[in-house]
């Protein structure tokens, strides 16, 4: 018999993880494993944690991460459509691999006893050696859901162990059935009744809402080249019969469509800006001088005494020991009253306090600390002090005039950004400037194309071939975190003149107009046409080679201004799948958008990661993976994956961070390997 393997169970249920005893659904897994196991399983630990995807995810990482790690672990609960109900999306951001052969023939063989089984939401897959399959929580669900596949898992089990594939297929699928205790004839009561139309239309808007079961939908499949097709036209107007079947648009790295970017964003222009916290995020435009000195009066850096330093032979070694007068108080509070009084001599005090400004006269500043109270007046104001230090030396405890700042000198530079920080505007506050010159921050336009495109918030269900629009409001909430101000242009349909219309008045509002959908070959993708043919605009890539967004299009239009001056502006117009539009946003449309703001350098930042796991490659494209990266104790950077990456699955950049720079390749790249991301946002901590 083969080695037994090792499987655990997760009991998800805030209600049984305050009262084991009401878990049903653990004891009904148990029975399966020992009934219909084969002899094949040790059920080693049951965990029943709450409802919360910290709690999941970090009982299933500590299963699957260890040294010694199990080779299935079973979750029961939370795969619903409650508020509460958050197993799947916990356990999607852990997996290396999906497994919808698994989630399909739990589905299937559920349907067959109810249809109410298309309520639940399952996920399995593999992270590191480990398979990981979610399960209903009811124990009725959870026991048929786990028959319907455990005959399977432990091939499935023995795969990802990493033993020689080779040796496990010898002798073909008949003797795996054998082995597995199934068959042909069992397998097709599996079999399910419908099929996958992967023939989507070009925009894609929130089809994170379809065939949730699978991450990994099968890619497109293509028989012929672009050579097989003879050029035709992009004239909108024609049909479909005259119109391009093939791209004309060359397929460029992402290195050139970056240069090419840089290459035809407009330049910055520069705007005055006044002094305020609204100053936030501007760019300087031109160096900054102070105005005025910090400090501009001589000035206490303590509370005490103002004396006068005795010169020469006189003043020995310092030594300030001795009974003093005060004839005269200094308040920070009295700023701006006219300087008054005589003239600070030798054998006299004055109390100041910090910040105040010196008498005249006054060449040092002795610490209250360092004085006794000898008398007092009547109403209780000092007459006399006695002072106890030694070794006082002239400019002690006093700022200068301009020590901290000299008037005329250069405070901050062109290029300076205005932090959040605060520091900058404190500092020009500071030295009396008023106004300064900044870089003009582009205002952005999105626009979504497409007929079947509906209003995200529109009452009422979805009519046959309509999606709701996930792409503007991804979009405006993107741009405007990065600090910019965004004007939304609403939704265009599939029509030469209303396309052009739209974006004729939009690129009169905006500096640059990010357009998502039409941008494929479908007979309705009349972006590219509208912009060459319609508004005389120069198509820079129209295609680029990566993924997600090969179709991604950046193109420069001429526009004239206010002022009747010929300019150029920019359309970005991006793929309709939701993580293909804000993953080349975050790669292309910022980059532009900041090379206009004076932001350099204008790219996201690029970090040095490990990989926390194992990453699937793509096997002819570099690729732009969605990924959370933390920061360990250890201070090491780890990088882990936010789970599918499929184009429409929106999903994936649900907390996500970062962008790792995938290679292209027919291996995966292992856990520990470094590579660069890309960081859209905060780091993580992992400590």
């Amino acid at each position: 018999m083969s080695a037994r393997l090792k499987a655990a169970i997760l009991v998800v249920s805030t209600t049984a993880a305050k009262d084991p005893s009401t878990d049903a659904a653990g004891p009904a897994l148990r029975d399966v494993f020992e009934q219909d196991g084969g002899g094949r399983w040790d059920v080693v630990e049951t965990m029943i944690v709450s409802d919360l995807v910290t709690q999941i995810q970090q009982q299933i990482k500590y299963w699957a991460d260890a040294t010694d790690p199990v080779n299935l672990v079973i979750t029961t609960g939370g795969t619903g459509f409650a508020i509460a109900d958050q197993t799947p999306e916990a356990v999607s951001a852990l997996l290396n691999k999906q497994a919808p052969g698994i989630v399909h023939a739990m589905l299937a063989s559920s349907l067959a006893v109810t249809p109410f089984a298309m309520m639940s939401r399952p996920v399995a897959g593999v992270r590191n050696q480990t398979v990981v399959i979610t399960l209903p929580g009811s124990p009725k669900g959870a026991r048929e859901n786990l028959q319907a596949v455990i005959k399977t898992l432990p091939h499935a089990c023995l795969q990802a162990t990493g033993a020689d594939s080779r040796a496990l297929h010898s002798g073909g699928v008949k003797k795996l059935e054998q082995e597995a205790g199934v068959s042909t004839s069992t397998n097709q009561s599996l079999t399910p009744h419908h099929h996958h139309d992967h023939t989507h239309t070009h925009h894609y808007h929130g089809h994170t809402h379809t065939h949730n079961h699978s991450h990994n939908h099968a890619p497109p499949i293509r028989h012929t080249t672009e050579a097989d097709h003879p050029p035709k036209s992009n004239d909108p107007t024609l049909g479909p019969s005259r119109r391009h079947r093939a791209s004309p648009y060359a397929m460029v790295p992402v290195t050139e469509a970056l240069a090419l970017i840089a290459a035809h964003t407009p330049p910055p222009s520069t705007t005055t800006a006044a002094v305020s916290p609204s100053l936030t995020g501007a760019v300087l435009a031109a160096p900054v001088h102070a105005a005025e000195a910090v400090p501009a009066f001589r000035a206490s850096i303590v509370d005490g005494y103002a004396v006068v330093v005795p010169d020469g032979e006189e003043g020995g070694d310092g030594d300030m020991r001795g009974v003093y007068p005060v004839v005269g108080v200094s308040h920070a509070s009295a700023a701006g009253e006219d300087e008054g009084g005589g003239v600070l001599k030798a054998g006299e005090v004055a109390r100041i306090t910090t910040g105040a400004p010196l008498p005249r006269g006054a060449t040092a500043v002795v610490m209250v600390e360092d004085t006794v109270l000898v008398s007092a007046t009547e109403a209780g104001e000092e007459a006399e002090v006695e002072i106890l230090a030694r070794g006082v030396r002239a400019g002690q405890n006093i700022r200068e005039v301009g020590s901290d700042v000299e008037e005329g000198v250069e405070i901050l530079g062109k290029g300076d950004e205005v932090s959040a920080v605060g520091g900058e505007v404190g500092l020009l506050a500071s030295v009396g400037v008023r106004e300064v010159e900044v870089y003009r921050r582009p205002v952005v336009g999105v626009l979504s194309t497409g007929d079947e495109i509906v209003e995200h918030d529109r009452e009422g269900a979805l009519r046959l071939g309509e999606v709701r629009d996930t792409n503007r409001p991804g979009l405006i909430a993107a741009a405007r975190e990065w600090g910019y101000e965004v004007v939304d242009l609403g939704i265009a349909s599939d029509q030469p003149g209303s396309l052009e219309e739209v974006l004729r008045d939009g690129l009169r509002k905006v500096d640059l107009v990010i357009t998502t959908g039409g941008v494929s070959m479908g007979e309705l993708d009349l972006l590219k046409p509208t912009i060459e043919r319609s508004l005389g605009g120069t198509i820079h890539f129209g295609r680029v080679a990566m993924k997600p967004g090969k179709p991604t299009t950046f193109a420069t239009v001429p526009v004239k201004n206010n002022a009747g001056e010929r300019v150029s502006k920019v359309i970005f117009s991006l793929p309709g799948n939701p993580a293909s539009a804000l993953v080349t946003f975050h790669l292309f449309v910022l980059p532009s958008l900041r090379q206009m703001s004076g932001i350099e350098p204008a790219g996201l930042p690029r970090i040095p990661v490990i990989l926390s796991h194992d990453f699937s490659l793509d096997k002819t494209r570099p690729e732009y993976h969605r990924a959370i990266v933390s920061v360990g104790s250890d201070g090491v950077l780890s990088a882990t994956s936010t789970g599918g990456q499929r184009s429409s699955r929106v999903g994936s950049l649900k907390g996500a961070n970062a962008l790792l720079c995938m290679p292209s390749g027919p291996e995966p790249l292992r856990k520990g390997a470094k590579v660069e991301a890309l960081l859209m946002g905060s780091l993580r901590s992992d400590a």
